[in-house]
């Protein structure tokens, strides 16, 4: 994931499209880099990088994700539950979110999460 402040659209418009006439973000982050404001964290052990700059890589990434989410039977990167398990938010606001989202598989995982905590 890239998080950048207020000045990357400003930096962006300074670069010049490489020969595949895109606008590359390693070009954004290496002036972030030479000005020496570049914060990287490094993936750990079990930790899954995902170009998906192509519709075929798209894909693959797709599918990969719905493997490991069928397979384990959870989400990956549910910012609700993420917000829930951080204690950014009780389980009634988890409740009013996940009711919010209706009869969807996003909403039933939601509320099969608000069951399994308060029984």
């Amino acid at each position: 994931l890239y998080f950048y402040d207020h000045r990357a659209s400003e930096l962006a418009r300074s670069l010049k499209p490489s020969p595949r006439g895109e606008l590359e973000i390693t070009d954004l982050n290496r002036l972030y880099l030479e000005e020496g404001t570049l914060s990287v964290e490094l993936l750990g052990r079990g930790t899954a990088w995902l170009d998906t700059g192509t519709h075929e890589s798209l894909l693959q990434a797709s599918v990969f994700i719905e493997t490991l989410e069928n397979r384990q039977g959870m989400k990956i990167c549910c910012p609700e539950e993420i917000a829930f398990r951080m204690g950014y938010i009780d389980i009634e606001s988890l409740g009013r979110l996940a009711h919010a989202m209706g009869k969807s598989t996003y909403g039933a995982y939601l509320n099969a999460l608000v069951e399994e905590h308060t029984g």
